[in-house]
């Protein structure tokens, strides 16, 4: 659940403008799933593609993005089996505070990976 370095050099700085344009309406999208008790691990899936993982969140032709960004959570990821069962522990560990942590799923092509960003200070 590590940032992978390939994803530094080839997708952070694209997500890193996207992520602080759309960091607000992310951070209370977080709040409400877990506000709702939909999960205690929210999950942000930023695609160049559409992707069928979660719900459309964000479009990117909405806001001038590079990214697509869907909202799901943990259970979700399980169900789909990109998280394995037995590996739900071990993800929970991982994860960050989502109140200070925006949990990423990206998704370009062949590649997948975990990416924790920090939202911006207030």
């Amino acid at each position: 659940m590590q940032n992978d370095p390939e994803l530094n050099g080839k997708y952070l700085g694209t997500i890193t403008k996207d992520f602080a344009q759309v960091s607000e309406t992310l951070k209370e999208a977080s709040y409400q799933i877990r506000k709702r008790e939909i999960s205690k691990y929210p999950i942000f899936v930023f695609s160049r593609d559409i992707t069928k993982i979660g719900g459309l969140l964000i479009a990117a032709e909405e806001r001038d993005l590079q990214w697509n960004i869907n909202a799901s959570y943990l259970e979700d990821f399980v169900n789909r089996q990109l998280v394995a069962a037995d590996k739900t522990e071990e993800f929970e560990q991982a994860y960050r505070d989502a109140d200070e942590y925006c949990c990423l799923f990206v998704v370009d092509r062949d590649f997948m990976n975990f990416v924790f960003v920090p939202y911006p200070e207030d």
